[in-house]
C-alpha cells in the first residue's frame, strides 16, 4: 500500500461514519458513478476495493484514512468483516486476531475449545495463548467445561476474547 496516501485517499472517497463504507467521490470506471458505494464482497465476506488496478480491502483502506498509518494486521472487533467502522477496526498480532475468531462450524459442543475426548469419554477444555496450547483439564459436564473456558478466555486473550456467542 505503499502507493496509497491518505490525501489520494480523501480525493477518491467519502466515508460513511454510520456504515463504515466509502462512496466513490469521482467516476474511476464506466462502470461505476460518484456517489456509489465502493467496492463488492469477497468469497471470504470482506469489502474489496479497486484502485489503480489494484486490489484492497475496504477496512484497511478506512483505517490509513483515519490514523495515517497501517499496522500489518487489523482486527474487526465485532468479528463482521464488512462492518468497517472506524470504532469496529484495530491495530492486531496475528495471534491477537485468532483470539477474536468465532465459533468453528466443525464445533459440536457449543462451546468454543471444548470438544469430546472419546478416549476419556469427557469434555476436554483447552485454549491457545502465545502460540501455546493450555489444557485446562477433563469434564463430564460440558456446561462446566465452557464455563472453565470462558474464564481463562476472558484472563489469557483479555480485550480479544470472543467467547463464540456474540
Amino acid at each position: 500500500m505503499r502507493d496509497l496516501t491518505v490525501d489520494l485517499l480523501n480525493h477518491l472517497f467519502e466515508y460513511d461514519k454510520e456504515t463504515g463504507n466509502l462512496i466513490w467521490k469521482t467516476r474511476p470506471t464506466n462502470s461505476m458513478k460518484a456517489g456509489e458505494i465502493a467496492g463488492s464482497e469477497t468469497e471470504k465476506g470482506y469489502i474489496r476495493i479497486a484502485i489503480n488496478h489494484k486490489k484492497y480491502r475496504a477496512h484497511r483502506l478506512v483505517f490509513l484514512m483515519h490514523k495515517g498509518y497501517l499496522p500489518k494486521t487489523l482486527d474487526h472487533i465485532n468479528g463482521d468483516r464488512k462492518d468497517n467502522r472506524i470504532e469496529n477496526l484495530r491495530p492486531a498480532t496475528l495471534a491477537q486476531n485468532s483470539m477474536n475468531r468465532d465459533i468453528s462450524s466443525k464445533n459440536t459442543s457449543g462451546y468454543k475449545g471444548v470438544g469430546w475426548d472419546k478416549h476419556k469419554n469427557k469434555w476436554r477444555a483447552v485454549i491457545k495463548t502465545s502460540g501455546e496450547r493450555i489444557h485446562l483439564g477433563y469434564f463430564a459436564n460440558v456446561e462446566e467445561a465452557g464455563q472453565v473456558m470462558r474464564k481463562a478466555r476472558e484472563e489469557l486473550h483479555g480485550e480479544f476474547a470472543n467467547h463464540g456467542d456474540q
